[in-house]
């Protein structure tokens, strides 16, 4: 579990740091890399998504934590 945790947290970063720079300076950093909305593109936007609802558990793991 502790593996998926890192991967989905590496995931989240990645998406953070595209939006900052979205936010910044307009600039889409993944679409630049791999095109605009091509399938690896919609793929990464994708597994970012899913990242953030996988991470939504984190706060019921850090309660049962505490």
């Amino acid at each position: 579990m502790k593996a998926l945790d890192y991967t989905v947290l590496t995931i989240i970063l990645i998406g953070a740091i595209n939006w900052g720079l979205i936010g910044f300076f307009d600039f889409d950093l993944v679409s630049s890399v791999f095109g605009q909305m091509s399938m690896l593109t919609r793929i990464i936007y994708g597994l970012v998504g899913i990242g953030g609802l996988y991470a939504i558990s984190y706060y019921g793991r850090m309660r049962t934590e505490v």
